[in-house]
């Protein structure tokens, strides 16, 4: 379980770890992310693991297609 640090907010905090996983090769390009999945691993409701998203598409780590969920961006050399 993880333990939430008070002087952050959940999300900021969920899209710290995963931009990790994106920068450690957890999560590889064109690996699709489920915001389903983030929010049973994190226990925490959909609109937090949405606000985690959105801080990664606004640092270029994911992209969002409606209807298609969201992928780590392919580098820039792919």
């Amino acid at each position: 379980m993880i333990e939430w640090d008070p002087r952050l907010y959940k999300w900021e905090q969920i899209a710290k770890i995963v931009a990790e996983r994106i920068k450690d090769g957890t999560y590889p390009p064109l690996t699709l992310i489920s915001e389903v999945k983030l929010q049973e691993e994190f226990d925490v409701a959909r609109v937090t693991v949405r606000k985690a998203m959105e801080a990664l598409r606004e640092q270029g780590l994911i992209t969002t297609k409606p209807g298609k969920g969201s992928i780590v961006t392919p580098d820039d050399g792919s």
